[in-house]
Order: C-alpha cells, then structure tokens, then sequence
C-alpha cells in the first residue's frame, strides 16, 4: 500500500511513518501542501493522510485541487482545528476521515486500515461483494460483472467513491445527469433500480431523507440505518 503522509511537524511525521512503515505502508512524506499536490498528481497513491495547517498550501485547499482534479483518493485529515465547523468544512471538501490532534496513534493507524479495506491491491474501489474496476470501468457482484445503464453506473461510481459516508443529493444528481435540469427527486428513481441490480452483493443504498444517500456492507448498514430510511 502505497501512502502520501503530509505533515510539517517533523517529530510527528517520523512517528507515523515508523509505525506505519512497520505495518507494510510504503510512505512517502511531504511536509509542504504544494510539494504534496505535485506528488498525488504525479503518482497513484492508495492513502493519503493530511495535515490541514501547511506551508505553501492549506490542506483544505490541497484537497479542493486533488478533488476537482477528480482525485479519488481516500484521504484522513489529521489536524489541531477540532472545532464541529472545521471537521465539517474538511468532510465537504472531500475528505474521508477526520482525526483531531492529539489522537491516539493505534486508533490512527485502525482509522487507516479502515479506509483502505476499501480499495484492493490495484486500486479497485471495493464495498461487501461489490467491486469497481476503474481501468475497465466494470463493476463486478464477486466476478460476475453487473449489467448497468450509464446513469446507474454513474451513480453507484459515487457511491462507492465514499463507502459509509452521505453523498449529498444534489451533488448526486450532477455526477448522474450533468449539466441536465434534471430534478433532484430523479435520483430516487435510478437509486430503486440499483438497488434491485445490487441484491446478493452485501451492500445496502441507504437513504438520509432531505440529505442524500450512502452505501455501506451489510456489516454496518443495521447501525447506518436511520428510522424510517
């Protein structure tokens, strides 16, 4: 597993990259937000773990430009800025994860695993018995490919980009039908024939009314699941 560590804080950026070197991690370190934007675009990562308070580029940003570049990488922000609006404004921005400094470095590194449990060794994006494969655009229930249409694709694209996370409506809608003036509601209609074409893969499409919907396994659906969703 390939990860992208961006830390300014030396001590800390040799801690992590000891203990996560010796769990199998191939680390790169950066400890400059522009340094860090040039390397994730110049290479595949399978992680990256951000600080948010970095010279030359805020990570918030960073992640912003790793975003629209259409940069999927699952990424767990590590910062000082604790407070409900800073985490907020780093899940918006595309984050996966958010752990506040100080943390304990075992729930870190469990945080990590977590996330990439969710891609396979050559990058696939993964959820129960549903994988995705980019290079050939493919989704797959075990090793029998899923006959989708485009919009359905597209949608499960999304979804599955974000496992156990709420991907907004609207920003749902725009990944599906683009710059059609499509109605919000008619992403409820191609959720229900995905949701038919997903039985038997260990996922459930959950659905946060007035929000938007996440997927998960079977695992966590019953604890993700809200009343009446």
């Amino acid at each position: 597993m390939q990860l992208l560590l961006v830390e300014d804080d030396f001590d800390l950026s040799g801690i992590l990259s000891r203990s996560l070197s010796s769990r199998g991690f191939e680390i790169l370190c950066c400890s400059d937000g522009a340094e860090a934007l040039a390397a994730a675009r110049k290479k595949n990562f399978d992680i990256i773990v951000l600080d948010l308070s970095l010279p030359g580029l805020d990570g918030l940003e960073l992640l912003h430009r790793l975003r629209g570049d259409g940069n999927a990488t699952p990424v767990l922000i590590l910062t000082a800025r604790g407070a409900v609006g800073d985490r907020i404004a780093g899940l918006n921005a595309g984050a996966d994860d958010y752990l506040a400094k100080p943390f304990d470095l075992e729930e870190m590194i469990a945080r990590v695993g977590a996330l990439t449990r969710r891609l396979g060794r050559n990058g696939e994006l993964r959820c129960g018995r549903l994988r995705y494969e980019a290079a050939a655009n493919v989704f797959y229930r075990d090793e029998s490919p899923l006959e989708l249409s485009q919009r359905e694709a597209d949608l499960l694209k999304k979804l599955m980009s974000r496992v156990d996370r709420v991907v907004p409506r609207e920003e749902l809608r725009q990944a599906v039908f683009g710059a059609d003036t499509a109605q919000s509601e008619a992403i409820d209609l191609v959720v229900h024939r995905l949701r038919k074409k997903l039985v038997g893969a260990s996922v459930e499409v959950l659905n946060l009314r007035g929000v938007g919907y996440l997927l998960c396994d079977d695992t966590s659906a019953a604890a993700q699941r809200p009343v009446g969703g």
